[in-house]
């Protein structure tokens, strides 16, 4: 099966979320299975250069700009990056949404408009020669792809996978125009949204198959408290909308290899490797050297979907209880404030890192004894995983993937050995004390060892999702001969 994979990132070559970390593994778990994998992503600045000389595919006009298709560079037999050129689009400074400054580039709903429908083009006329049988887009950047696809009597199956339904790329009637979409689209029944274009609405309602990263998520975005707005739509595809829960890079996450950590450790050597990367983070934060203290970790993008400010509304618990926090990440300009201003207020409790290091994020996972996660809602989740995998009991409000993926502590699951952490109901205060002080009570008895044991057994690769995927593009190509 030939599969083309259309998204905005892709791990290692750019990234700003768990989105990239997906199809930096997915694909290739995808070829190890035998598949023939292609990724098309943009050719943001400097992504060409890095990755070589490239041989251009294929060149096509569209709304006035000329896009130029770069040769794939195979990471994996069977699986290859793209990249789909176009200057006036994608050669800018910053990341893939945001110019130098933070702010969102004013034409971002132009820029993915564009690059959706180039994409579709590619599919429909090959890359090199290569054609594909299934398109699997991603997110609102690639949301158009399956739905001008659906335009076509012969074409590739389509499926879209909702990686966070909070961003739906929303255009107004004007940009609606620019683009040159179907009039057909401006519908409550394809794209249009309160007045405006969505344009994860109308991959939506085209796609042969959705699907989100995780059991819970397909659930929960069907109600109308995590919907979105779109839990009415999503509904009308119920029948048709997949959760497959996204695995994780277990050779890049593995603390018996990690070459990021001050001392490696398996399951059998946990206790003591895990000691050494807690005094090691204490010192290189700033923490008090008291290895009988929780140390509890946070890496994260620091925004109230994230549950931080519940974490800055708990401040009575840092202050009080026996407890360290560790926080990597980087957002809301008052949560930063918020969490500098805690750390400022706490020193040797509370140590704060602002930005992204990859280095301190993979410490932080070996080095804290739980990591806590009070998303207010979750689509999948990759750090409650990473923690397991390290040996950190997470605690997390049980939504989405953190619920499909920690098993808590309660009485039952204790005794059967399967517990792997905290789980709790509330993003707030009441609710970050309540697994904080949960934690603590486990921290000081006999049942934390077997937490971390049970965490580090479970096996989050993805293999599963692979084969999950695989049996679900099957289906879609059954239907469709």
């Amino acid at each position: 099966m030939n599969i083309l994979h259309v998204a905005s990132e892709c791990f290692p070559w750019v990234k700003t979320g768990g989105l990239a970390d997906v199809l930096g593994a997915l694909p290739e778990a995808q070829a190890r299975n035998g598949e023939s994998v292609r990724v098309l992503l943009p050719a943001y600045r400097g992504l060409a250069q890095r990755l070589g000389p490239l041989q251009v595919l294929a060149e096509l006009e569209l709304r006035g700009l000329r896009f130029r298709l770069l040769a794939a560079r195979v990471t994996e037999p069977g699986s290859g990056l793209c990249l789909l050129d176009c200057p006036a689009l994608f050669d800018r400074p910053g990341d893939p949404y945001h110019g130098a400054d933070g702010r969102a580039h004013a034409d971002n709903g132009w820029r993915f408009g564009c690059f959706a429908e180039a994409a579709a083009r590619l599919a429909l006329e090959g890359i090199g020669g290569w054609q594909p049988d299934l398109v699997h887009a991603h997110d609102w950047q690639a949301a158009l792809v399956p739905a001008w696809l659906a335009l076509q009597e012969r074409r590739p199956a389509t499926l879209l996978t909702i990686h966070n339904l909070a961003y739906q790329g929303c255009v107004d009637a004007a940009e609606f125009r620019a683009l040159g979409l179907p009039e057909s689209w401006w519908r409550v029944e394809v794209g249009e949204f309160w007045g405006s274009f969505s344009f994860l609405k109308a991959g939506i309602s085209s796609a042969d198959a959705l699907s989100t990263v995780s059991p819970q998520y397909a659930r929960e975005i069907q109600t109308a408290e995590f919907g979105q707005g779109l839990d009415g739509c999503l509904r009308q595809r119920g029948d048709q909308l997949f959760g497959i829960l996204n695995g994780i890079d277990t050779a890049l996450w593995d603390p018996a290899t990690d070459p990021l950590l001050v001392a490696r450790y398996d399951r059998r050597t946990r206790l003591a490797g895990k000691a050494v990367n807690k005094a090691a983070l204490q010192a290189e934060l700033g923490l008090a050297p008291e290895p009988e203290r929780l140390l509890v970790g946070i890496v994260s993008r620091l925004a109230e979907q994230k549950g931080i400010d519940a974490v800055l509304a708990a401040h009575d618990c840092w202050a009080s209880l026996p407890l360290q926090l560790a926080v990597l990440g980087g957002g809301d300009a008052r949560l930063e404030q918020g969490l500098a201003d805690l750390a400022r207020q706490l020193p040797g409790r509370v140590a704060v890192r602002l930005g992204y290091d990859e280095r301190l994020a993979h410490r932080i996972e070996a080095g804290a004894d739980a990591f806590l996660m009070p998303s207010r809602f979750e689509p999948c989740g990759l750090n409650q995983m990473y923690s397991q995998r390290y040996g950190t009991v997470p605690l997390v409000r049980a939504v989405g993937g953190l619920a499909d993926t920690v098993t808590d502590a309660s009485p039952a699951a204790l005794a059967a050995g399967d517990a792997t952490g905290v789980r709790f109901n509330h993003s707030d205060a009441g609710g970050v004390r309540y697994a904080l002080e949960r934690a603590l009570e486990l921290y000081a008895g006999p049942d934390w060892a077997g937490l971390q044991a049970a965490g580090m057994a479970r096996d989050f690769s993805w293999a599963p999702a692979a084969q999950a995927y695989q049996q679900l593009y099957r289906s879609l190509l059954r239907r469709g001969r």
